[in-house]
Parts: C-alpha cells; structure tokens; sequence
C-alpha cells in the first residue's frame, strides 16, 4: 500500500492510521508491516516484529500516536505494481445496490483498488481500479481538474501509476483552491505539503472550534445503511469519501467488545472533509454518541469528547496499559486518551 498524500510519512500511516484504496484487500498501511524499530521514553530501541517477545507492542504501534514510543525504522511489504491505473466508475442511485457491488468485488477479488464517493443521499460513485500495461490516454489531478468532481461524469479514466496514488493531494472533497480560476493560478504548486505549512504558519490566529470537519469514521458493512440514513438527517453534507476496509485480524489495540459488534471485519470509512456547521452543537460529540450506538469508531484526528470510560469501551486499555509500562512507565508520552481527547479539548 502506498498512502496517498504526499505529506504522509510511513510512520505517519501506522502512528495515525492511514486507509487507502488497498484497504477493502490490505487493510491499514500497518498491517503489510513486519518490522518496527520503536525508540521508547527511556531510550532503549526495541526491534518488534508480529511474533516474539515484542510481538504484543508491534500490534499495539497502530493508531497510537506515539504514546507508546516512536518509530524510527518499518521494514514492510511491496506488492507488484503496473506502469498504469485503469479505473472504471459505477454509478448507483439506490444504496443498495451500491453495497452490493462492493460485496461482490470483494467477493470476486478481480481489482486492485476500490473506493468510491457518495455524492447524495441518491448519487453514489464505486471507483474500481486496476493495473495495466497500457494505455490509451492519461490524465493527471494535479493542477486544475479535481478527481473527486471527475467522479460524477466520467466513466473511465486511465492514470499513471504514481498520479493515481497522490490523486488527492490537492484534497480529497475539500480540494483547494476551490475555484479553477485559483487552480489556474496557484494549483500547481498548493499541493497537500504547502496547505499544512501554510495551516502551521496560521494556526494560532484559526479558532479550532469553527474549522471544518477532517474526520474518518468506520461503520460496521451491516450497519453503514443506517448511519447514511441518519447522516443525511443530521449532517446532510456531501460528498463523502468511500473506502470499504476489511481487518486482516483482530486487532489487539482495540476492545473485546469492539469486535463482538463486526464479526466479518468488513468496514466501511466514510471520511467527512469540509463540513462547516451552521449552529452552535457539538457536531464531534453527536457523532461520538452515534458510533458507539451503531459499533463504528473514528479516527482521533480531529476533536474528541469521548468519556474515559467510553474511550476504553473501543481501544483495549488493558493491552495498551501492558505495553505503557513497558515503554513509557513514566508517562513521559502522555496516554493515548490524554493525547487525543483531553489535549483536543485544550484540557490539557
């Protein structure tokens, strides 16, 4: 797998658990690692692999942003590569036919990549790619067409590899700058790399509580009906970015009683990008409260209100714990909920 802006590291991708076009085969960008060289808070180096003594901390490197130590080396898995993408766009008007095209190349296993974008509550886009030696034509999103947009009329499309990767770069449904007269002028050169620099540069002056939504949220394949059918009630803002995720294991980093509530490992990651809210709720926390009713989970990379004891009902507090006193039993790192709830919060 290959994380698809240019601004993610590979350490990033385990640290912060990227998700791409592979993960409806892969999974995350972690799970096609064997290897990591972990720097804890003492400063003892410990080479972790999936098996052995340090088996236990390799799995639970995942998703905790360097609260347990820091990566300084991954040894991980290529798989082959062609010179080009071809990808092919499905339409779907009704849902359910939407997730059923993705069982059925799940099922099938005849692409190399999906994912795909709900554009309304009746306009749904499966983007199916696959490598090939040839092609007859290439396009690039790398200036002033904007992939996501090309989703809605096209119904091929054929990019070289390395620009099917960083399709994104320029956003995924937040693309910047909007306008094509903007694109025109600065898109060449406002890739993902300048918006954060430009995002750090201004950020004391950005109040964090009127910022758009960047957030990710996984839904259980069976339930992602009635999460869409809430969502667009609730929220109502579109488009979403689709990418179907199937675990390649129980994850130790993650609770006993997440994984009673999706059995098959079969997610769906609905990435809200660009929402601004037009009132005063608290749209984080009602979506909190919707995740843990429907057995989802998000991403922490964004706000997060979670109690201490809902956070524990998703992440498996007693393997993270096990593995905190190993590498940082001084709190040095500060925990995983501090970090990413409290610390949001500004309580920290």
């Amino acid at each position: 797998m290959v994380p698809e802006l240019k601004t993610i590291t590979i350490g990033g991708a385990v640290s912060g658990c990227s998700i791409e076009s592979m993960s409806w085969r892969y999974g995350g960008f972690h799970d096609g690692c064997l290897e990591y060289e972990v720097v804890t808070a003492q400063g003892e180096v410990i080479v972790a692999r999936p098996e052995g003594e340090h088996g236990l901390l390799f799995q639970m490197m995942h998703g905790t942003f360097g609260t347990l130590g820091v990566l300084t080396k991954l040894t991980f898995r290529l798989c082959p590569a062609r010179r080009y993408v071809a990808v092919s766009y499905e339409r779907h008007h009704e849902l359910a036919g939407y997730l059923a095209a993705i069982e059925r190349h799940i099922r099938a296993e005849d692409a190399e990549f999906l994912d795909g974008f709900v554009h309304g509550p009746d306009e749904h886009v499966l983007s199916v790619g696959r490598f090939v030696d040839e092609a007859p034509y290439t396009n690039r999103y790398d200036w002033t067409k904007v992939y996501y947009r090309s989703t809605r009329t096209r119904r091929e499309d054929y990019l070289r590899t390395p620009d099917y990767y960083f399709r994104y770069d320029h956003g995924v449904t937040n693309a910047h700058p909007k306008s094509f007269l903007g694109r025109l002028l600065f898109g060449k050169w406002l890739g993902s790399t300048q918006l954060l620099r430009l995002a750090d540069t201004f950020h004391g002056f950005l109040d964090p509580e009127r910022l758009p939504f960047t957030l990710d949220v996984f839904i259980p394949f069976a339930k992602v009906d009635a999460f869409l059918t809430w969502y667009a009630g609730a929220f109502g803002h579109f488009p979403l970015w689709c990418v179907p995720y199937r675990q390649g294991r129980a994850y130790e980093w993650l609770s006993r009683r997440f994984h009673e509530g999706a059995p098959d490992g079969l997610f769906v990651d609905f990435a809200i990008y660009g929402f601004k809210p037009s009132d005063d709720k608290n749209y984080h926390r009602i979506m909190e409260e919707k995740l843990l009713e429907l057995g989802g989970l998000k991403t922490l990379i964004s706000r997060n209100y979670y109690s201490e004891r809902e956070f524990w009902t998703i992440w498996n507090k007693e393997n993270y714990d096990r593995i905190k006193a190993v590498t940082d039993p001084e709190n040095v790192f500060r925990d995983l909920y501090t970090k990413t709830c409290r610390a949001a919060q500004g309580l920290e």
